[in-house]
């Protein structure tokens, strides 16, 4: 997760919310700065921040840092940041560091080091005491017009997720609200980042200003916690200085930096909450105006397809009836024109049958008729051969 760091020693977190398994723990930093020697001439030799880094380190064993960087770094001096796990080993480190030497490879001057606890950036009472008594545009009778306001940055997401919820990407107003009411009762809470309209509502409510909007970093988020008594905020604010966020779950901890601010915008105060809640309102009917447009459109687009579909299928039924009429005409042709060889046939082979019948009558007949000769002529020859036998 970003912005998290493995922690191996919690002797000294301090709980916060133990149903969310958070704590808080002391930041343990101090600054180092290195005097560089006075190179002479171009020896063309360069000083190692890295070796200087290193030879640190060696020095502090067995202790070891978080972290350990260069702020800045000159011709004259490296200035270094170093964390360790525990707040009470500074003065150890110091001890360690604070007026010793460092003697690098390849160079004949040694390197004198300074050490110090650093000072930690966090607002004290004096600055938002100070802040609204001069501030012209705040009423301190009025709630977020006074120091009752706490500006949060950089909070894992993951760490106040509602445990209900399946979503562990977002965090949670109420989770929120339980971990920060551990100080006194809440006036509301506000995470930016869990409202979409939210870069639009700044934009609306600040035309022509510079729009820093970075509420919705995802792995992390920036939220607002207003309580309704001072004495809450106070405590809320003396408790979170100089700490850092843990998570701790079972044998394993994580802590998370965070950034830790009164609020100056007047976030929560009634007329801001009531403008960013009817630039909401505008905003969910301009978007209820605009999903309707689309689903009209959407609407009339899928009417006018299922028209044109419907038109389509219309064309190639009635193309298929045309087609199946012309198959049933081509097929009522065929079939009579197969009547009309079929009749032709019959009748050409009744033809044929009729004069067979004919052919064999008339031979038949002949037949018959010369029998008949044959006979008539048997008869005379009879009648004949009589007529002699009588002459005779």
């Amino acid at each position: 997760m970003a912005n998290t760091t493995l922690c191996t020693d919690t002797s000294e977190a301090t709980e916060l919310y133990g149903p969310g398994h958070l704590y808080i723990k002391p930041i343990a930093k101090l600054n180092i700065c290195v005097q560089l020697p006075q190179l002479k001439g171009p020896s063309g030799k360069a000083i190692s921040n890295w070796e200087v880094m290193e030879r640190i380190k060696h020095m502090i064993t067995p202790e070891t840092f978080i972290t350990l960087k260069i702020v800045k770094s000159t011709l004259e001096f490296i200035r270094l940041e170093g964390e360790i796990e525990n707040k009470g080993k500074i003065k150890l480190l110091i001890a360690k560091l604070d007026t010793k030497i460092l003697k690098l490879s390849g160079f004949t001057e040694v390197l004198k080091m300074r050490a110090a606890e650093a000072k930690i950036n966090f607002p004290s009472k004096h600055d938002w005491d100070s802040y609204f008594r001069d501030a012209k545009n705040m009423n301190e009778m009025k709630a977020g017009e006074r120091p009752d306001c706490i500006h949060l940055k950089d909070l894992p997401t993951r760490w106040f997720a509602s445990n209900s919820s399946s979503d562990k990407d977002k965090p949670s107003e109420t989770t929120l609200r339980r971990v920060f009411e551990v100080f006194g009762e809440v006036r509301c809470v506000d995470i930016p980042m869990l409202d979409p309209y939210r870069r639009e509502i700044i934009a609306a409510t600040k035309p022509g200003g510079i729009q820093t909007f970075n509420y919705n970093q995802g792995l992390t988020f920036d939220c607002f916690v207003q309580y309704k008594e001072y004495i809450s905020f106070m405590k809320a604010m003396d408790a979170l200085r100089g700490m850092k966020l843990m998570f701790k779950d079972g044998d394993k901890a994580l802590t998370a930096n965070i950034k830790v601010d009164f609020d100056k915008t007047k976030h929560l105060t009634d007329k801001n909450i009531r403008k960013r809640r009817l630039e909401r309102e505008k905003l969910e009917e301009l978007e209820r105006l605009r999903e309707d447009k689309v689903r009209k459109e959407k609407e009339a687009e899928e009417k006018k397809e299922r028209e044109e579909r419907q038109k389509k299928e219309e064309e190639e039924r009635e193309k298929e009836r045309r087609r199946l009429d012309k198959i049933k005409i081509r097929e009522a042709r065929q079939r009579e024109r197969e009547e009309i060889r079929r009749r032709k046939k019959l009748e050409k082979k009744k033809r044929e049958e009729e004069e067979r019948m004919q052919l064999k009558i008339a031979l038949e007949e002949r037949k018959f008729l010369l029998a008949e000769r044959k006979l008539q002529s048997i008869h005379l020859l009879s009648v004949l051969f009589d007529r002699v036998k009588v002459r005779i």
